[in-house]
């Protein structure tokens, strides 16, 4: 199979999407209220900075040769930031749950930020993990696919000719799955999708049943 161009790569499935969405990871992260981090306020942040480091500097050369190294690192970051997230999560479901002396606003605040946060983490996920992730879908395209978007089986025809998903596809996935709870119109495949996606819909579901509950309490006090 022939190798594509540089050009023609970025065109179809271009890297900086992923980036602006680590960006707006690390201001929501700027948000949290100092009780929803472990250690101090900037840590979450940092680590969302690192890994858009990781995705600026650990990009492919012009030869579009992406070392496998260097996605293990991109995504052995993206581990850290989501563990650290998920910290967060139990921090807030603690504090929830005691129903202790912190204010309840910026715990639903709080809890907004994490659920926002974690689509935003888990579409870069999702983005990495397809088929080796973004390079390697252009350059080994016969690669089985991790994900089964509707443009690869019944509503192939209505797709465009060399149809393949990109950053935008990722983010719409993790959105349904934070909302849903399920797979809405993309399946997953492998059972390493299926265990991501599953523990997307347990953390959303779990932040969304907590800050519901707590703010129908708010509101009938």
């Amino acid at each position: 199979m022939q190798r594509p161009e540089a050009g023609k790569i970025e065109r179809l499935d271009p890297l900086w999407p992923a980036q602006i969405t680590v960006a707006v990871a690390i201001l929501l992260g700027l948000a949290l209220p100092d009780k929803l981090t472990i250690g101090p306020g900037w840590l979450l942040p940092a680590c969302e900075g690192a890994l858009l480091l990781a995705l600026v500097v650990t990009a492919p050369s012009p030869q579009m040769r992406d070392h496998p190294l260097r996605r293990y690192f991109r995504m052995g970051l993206t581990g850290l930031v989501s563990a650290v997230n998920l910290v967060s999560l139990l921090l807030l479901v603690h504090y929830l749950v005691s129903r202790g002396h912190t204010p309840p606003r910026p715990l639903l605040l709080g809890g907004i930020v994490l659920w926002v946060t974690a689509i935003l983490l888990f579409s870069v996920w999702y983005w990495e993990l397809d088929r080796g992730g973004p390079i390697e879908r252009r350059l080994r395209g016969e690669d089985p696919p991790d994900f089964l978007f509707p443009q690869m089986g019944d509503a192939a025809e209505w797709a465009p000719r060399g149809w393949e998903p990109r950053f935008g596809d990722y983010l719409y996935l993790a959105f349904t799955n934070a909302t849903a709870f399920s797979p809405t119109d993309t399946m997953p495949l492998t059972q390493t999708a299926k265990l991501l996606m599953a523990a997307q819909a347990f953390a959303s579901l779990t932040t969304i049943a907590l800050v519901v509950a707590r703010a129908v309490n708010i509101l009938g006090n």
